[in-house]
């Protein structure tokens, strides 16, 4: 049997995003959520629309092809045919301009960041009248390096950069909108103004997405798609897996959810104790599983990121499988698979790039027999919090910093062994506590320590050291698809620093890494 996603889209209607690859893409969908537009990511060259969805309008994201290069994606027929409003960003928009007859260039008006936009909605076709509410000029954010040159006559150009790029027009006789700037990214000021323009003066989509309000519906399709079935819940202590047991529990009673907890040796100091403890006052059915040596054995002299990542999904699954085979009646297998996860290892179609492979996306083996159950299959971290408030989950299982499936294990640079978990785990302790000490946990979105595979030379009591280097890492974000840099204070910094190396026998200097997502991802590895 093929792999089952039992629970799948929580509406039935909305917005539907093409992704040609922008990195963009996923922060299109994010910003139509949080006007209450329910949206969801295809293959931009998928041949049919979304099956049993309703399109209220279809948006092109951006993408690194030239229209007019060979192999380059284009615009399905189906697309072309829609009698709904489009709007086309960046790539999307040269694609739009291509079919419709016009002219396009490549190299010669690149722009990237910053730049004004001029609007002049004047000579506007009667339904992009709905843009009036912006301002005339306005900053916006571009990324290009190709652009319109010539529209054919088709379009009305509503817009131009400072330099004189065609950045908006809009269809003389169809609902195509066109933009060769990103509103979906917050350096574009404006930008949720006009993607709630599009949304909702020119499609009229529905306001049917609220995740606050998601625990019942979610609920309702567990039961129905569940039945009196039985499922073996995947669970890692992380915010995702802790909801996803929780909701499972809630809407199907602890009898037909059991939850099992696989210790493989890479997750934080003390996290199993405390990790069951708290599960088991949720009223979660566990069974923790030592498997630690199992890991560590099938990791040894491993130090590429993706074969980590790939070997630890695979023991995931033959702990999970041996378990079902020796506990019978089981039917599913439920995961607190998130939408970025299934974006991010590329499960939305050819558009996309894997960046790195999550261990609960695509990993049942068809001998396992289990359909999945995966309730977040289609939500963010922060619309799961969300539903998690609304089941009491306490605030310190909630408002965790999210923390990787694979564990220590991709914030281990190189091979891995039990004496540099050990390593890193009281390294990271020393962390995560200095920030709930100085109240700076909830200030950022994410914060971890890492263990780099280089050696220095330091002095500690007169005598020289060979040790390792400790980074230390704290991002702002909001949903984890781009993130900021945490300002954490240089004397706290320090401070950590210094407790780090006193403390923690191997480690002689500690690093603070500086860099946004993108072009780095924020875990290591």
């Amino acid at each position: 049997m093929t792999q089952q996603h039992t629970i799948q889209r929580p509406v039935s209607e909305g917005i539907v995003i093409l992704d040609y690859g922008s990195q963009y893409t996923l922060l299109i969908a994010r910003r139509l959520r949080e006007l209450g537009v329910y949206s969801e990511i295809i293959d931009g060259m998928s041949q049919h629309p979304p099956k049993d969805f309703t399109a209220r309008g279809l948006i092109l994201s951006g993408g690194p092809d030239t229209v007019t290069d060979e192999g380059a994606r284009t615009m399905p027929e189906w697309v072309q045919q829609s009698q709904v409003p489009v709007l086309g960003i960046c790539y999307g928009m040269q694609l739009m301009a291509g079919v419709s007859g016009g002219k396009l260039r490549s190299g010669t008006q690149r722009e990237y960041g910053r730049a004004e936009l001029n609007l002049q909605l004047g000579k506007a076709p009667a339904y992009a009248k709905a843009f009036q509410t912006l301002s005339s000029k306005q900053i916006v954010w571009m990324s290009h390096g190709d652009d319109v040159e010539d529209t054919s006559g088709a379009f009305e150009v509503l817009g131009r950069t400072e330099d004189g790029v065609t950045a908006f027009i809009a269809h003389k006789e169809r609902p195509w909108i066109g933009l060769q700037f990103h509103p979906e990214v917050q350096h574009s000021v404006e930008g949720a103004e006009l993607l709630r323009c599009f949304v909702s003066d020119i499609c009229k989509a529905p306001l049917n997405w609220d995740a606050g309000c998601m625990l019942s519906s979610s609920a309702a399709k567990i039961k129905e798609n569940v039945g009196q079935g039985k499922v073996l819940m995947a669970v890692s202590g992380g915010v995702d897996s802790t909801v996803a047991a929780a909701l499972l529990t809630y809407a199907l009673g602890a009898d037909q959810v059991h939850a099992v907890f696989v210790d493989h040796g890479l997750l934080r100091k003390n996290e199993v104790e405390w990790v069951s403890e708290q599960l088991k006052s949720l009223k979660v059915q566990l069974t923790t599983l030592d498997c630690k040596d199992d890991f560590y054995a099938a990791l040894k002299g491993v130090s590429d990121p993706e074969q980590k990542r790939k070997i630890i999904g695979r023991k995931f699954i033959e702990v999970f499988e041996a378990f079902a085979k020796s506990h019978s009646g089981f039917t599913h297998l439920g995961q607190g698979t998130l939408y970025p996860d299934v974006i991010e290892s590329a499960g939305h179609g050819s558009g996309a790039k894997v960046i790195k492979s999550h261990h609960n996306v695509g990993g049942l083996p068809e001998k396992l027999h289990l359909q999945l159950v995966e309730p977040f299959r289609y939500l963010f971290k922060d619309e799961v919090r969300s539903i998690g408030r609304q089941l009491g989950i306490a605030p310190q299982l909630i408002d965790r910093h999210p923390f990787p499936g694979p564990g220590l294990a991709v914030r281990i640079l190189g091979d891995i062994d039990a004496d540099k978990v050990k390593i890193l785990q009281e390294a990271d302790d020393i962390f995560i506590r200095r920030l709930r000490e100085a109240n700076h946990y909830h200030s950022v979105w994410q914060a971890f320590a890492v263990l780099l595979p280089v050696k220095s030379v330091g002095v500690m009591g007169d005598n020289r050291t060979y040790q390792q280097t400790c980074a230390l890492r704290a991002v702002t974000a909001s949903d984890g698809m781009t993130a900021g840099v945490g300002d954490l204070p240089m004397s706290f910094l320090v401070s950590v620093s210094d407790e780090i190396v006193r403390k923690v026998h191997g480690i002689n200097r500690v690093v603070y890494d500086i860099t946004t997502k993108p072009p780095a991802t924020i875990e290591w590895e």
